[in-house]
C-alpha cells in the first residue's frame, strides 16, 4: 500500500530533508502541499515536483492522502493535528507539539480516539551516533551513568532568523528550538526521565520581543544523573556535543547534535579508547522507514505522540524555572516512557 503524504507547510526542513525522506519509501509519495498563501503553495509545489497544491487545510484533508507531516510555525500545530485526527489522517508533526504540554496531550488522545498513527519529528534519535550511545549504555560499557552534558549551542543561519527570534505568540525562542532536542535525546540515550529542571536564560542581542537565544539548565532523572545543556542561538564556532560519563567509563561524542549523520562518539575507560562505529543513514529517511512500518502495525515511530510531549513539558519547566528562579518539578502525571 502506497502512502499517500500532504504537508501542511510549504517550508524549509520539508524541502531539506522530509521530501526526499519521504521519497525513499518504496511505498512513500508525496502528492500535495498546504500553505496559507496560495502563491507559495503553487510555487512550492512546481519546485518539488508536488502533483497538488491547496490554500486551506480543509481541502488538503479532504483530498487522496493517507497522512500529513505538519511543520508550520508552532503555535498551529495543535489546530491542524485535531483536523487532521478528525478527517483520518496520520500525523507526523515538527517539535514542539505545540505551545503548551496540556496541548500536546489533547492532540496525542485526539490521534487515539480517531484511530490514527501519530508522531514527532525528534530527527536526532534516529542518528547513528546517539543510538550508538544507548546501546553502550545499555550494554553497562560505562557502568551506572552518573551525569551528562550537552552542548548544542549554534548560530541561527541567517535563512531561519524570522519568527524564531521575533514572535513569542508563535512559539519561538531557543528553548522551544532546540532546548526540546536536548531533553528528547537525553530521554532517548539514557533511557531515563528527568523529574527536576533548573535553568537561566540569555538574551545575547539575537532574538527580540523579550524572547531568549540563549539557556543552561541542570535537570536531576529519576536514577539520580544530574545533566546539564547549553543552548544558543548566536554561538558561532563552539561546535556540538554530548558527553555521558558513568562508573566505568566516558562516552564522549561531537559533531553529532545535527541534521545530518555526521560526528563521533569515543568510549573511554580504564583499558584505553575506542572509537564507535555506526551507521551513518540519514536521520529522516530512518524516521520515516519507521512511520510506515508503524501505519502497518509494525512497531512505532521512532518518537511517539508521548515523547513529544515530554520533551515539551521539559521545555516547558526550563522556561518556568528561567523566569522563577526556582527548580521545577516535572509533572509526575506524564505517561511512562514510550
Amino acid at each position: 500500500m502506497t502512502v499517500k503524504w500532504g504537508l501542511i507547510g510549504a517550508s524549509t526542513i520539508a524541502r531539506q530533508f522530509m521530501i526526499n525522506a519521504i521519497r525513499s519509501q518504496p511505498d512513500g509519495e508525496v502528492v500535495a502541499v498546504m500553505s496559507s498563501s496560495a502563491e507559495r503553495a503553487e510555487a512550492y509545489a512546481r519546485e518539488n515536483d508536488i502533483p497538488r497544491h491547496f490554500n486551506d487545510l480543509d481541502a488538503l484533508l479532504a483530498s487522496d492522502i493517507d497522512a500529513v507531516y505538519i511543520s508550520t510555525t508552532n503555535e498551529l500545530h495543535l489546530e491542524q493535528t485535531l483536523a487532521a485526527a478528525k478527517a483520518g489522517k496520520h500525523v507526523l508533526c515538527e517539535k514542539p507539539l505545540a505551545l503548551a504540554s496540556a496541548d500536546a496531550r489533547t492532540m496525542v488522545e485526539a490521534c487515539r480516539a480517531a484511530g490514527v498513527l501519530m508522531g514527532t519529528n525528534h530527527h536526532l534519535r534516529n542518528a547513528g551516533a546517539h543510538r550508538a550511545m544507548r546501546e553502550a549504555i545499555k550494554a553497562g560499557r560505562i557502568g551506572r551513568p552518573l551525569a551528562a552534558r550537552v552542548f548544542h549551542a549554534v548560530y541561527l543561519p541567517e535563512h531561519l532568523q524570522g519568527w524564531r527570534i521575533t514572535r513569542p505568540e508563535a512559539g519561538g525562542g531557543v528553548v522551544l528550538d532546540i532546548t526540546v532536542h536536548d531533553a528528547d535525546t537525553l530521554r532517548f540515550v539514557l533511557g531515563d526521565d528527568p523529574t527536576q529542571v533548573a535553568a537561566v536564560t540569555q538574551s545575547a542581542g539575537m532574538a527580540a520581543g523579550g524572547l531568549e537565544d540563549g539557556v543552561m539548565t541542570a535537570m536531576t532523572f529519576s536514577s539520580g544523573l544530574i545533566a546539564q545543556t547549553h543552548d544558543s542561538f548566536t554561538v558561532k564556532h563552539a561546535g556540538t556535543g554530548f558527553e555521558v560519563h558513568g562508573t566505568e567509563g566516558s562516552l564522549i561524542a561531537r559533531d553529532m547534535m545535527t541534521q545530518k549523520p555526521v560526528g563521533s562518539v569515543l568510549l573511554r575507560t580504564a583499558e584505553g579508547e575506542e572509537e564507535l562505529s555506526f551507521d551513518r543513514e540519514d536521520l529522516y529517511t530512518r524516521s520515516l522507514r519507521k512511520f510506515h512500518a508503524a501505519i502497518r502495525g509494525e512497531g512505532k515511530p521512532s518518537a511517539t505522540g508521548e515523547d513529544g510531549v515530554w520533551s515539551l513539558a521539559i521545555a516547558e519547566a526550563a522556561l518556568e524555572a528561567a523566569r522563577t528562579g526556582r527548580t521545577v518539578t516535572i509533572d509526575p502525571k506524564l505517561e511512562a516512557r514510550a
